[in-house]
């Protein structure tokens, strides 16, 4: 029975909620990991953030790197946003996209 249960989504329950990764301050930004349970492995993802001007600005990134724990995840999300700053500085808060017609 609870092989039709699950089909039917009578007995699977909600995911579980885990709680938020602990963020870093890097370079007077804030980098906060925000990995994404992908099946049985988690996706490397996070915000940087900071505050210009009084104004609280925010970068998302996700990438399709996946690791095997969220521990992990966290670790490469924490380095990547240190990448992104390195990078780009508050320039990231600049980015526009090209609307597609």
């Amino acid at each position: 029975m609870s092989f039709w249960k699950n089909l039917f989504g009578g007995g699977g329950g909600a995911a579980k909620e885990e709680a938020p990764a602990a963020g870093e301050e890097y370079k007077g930004f804030t980098i906060r990991p925000t990995p994404m349970a992908a099946g049985s492995e988690y996706q490397l993802s996070g915000v940087i953030e900071k505050t210009i001007d009084g104004e609280t600005k925010s970068y998302s990134f996700v990438r399709a790197d996946r690791m095997s724990s969220r521990d992990e995840a966290v670790s490469f999300a924490l380095a990547k946003g240190r990448q992104i700053i390195d990078e780009q500085g508050e320039g990231v808060f600049r980015q526009s996209w090209p609307k597609s017609n």
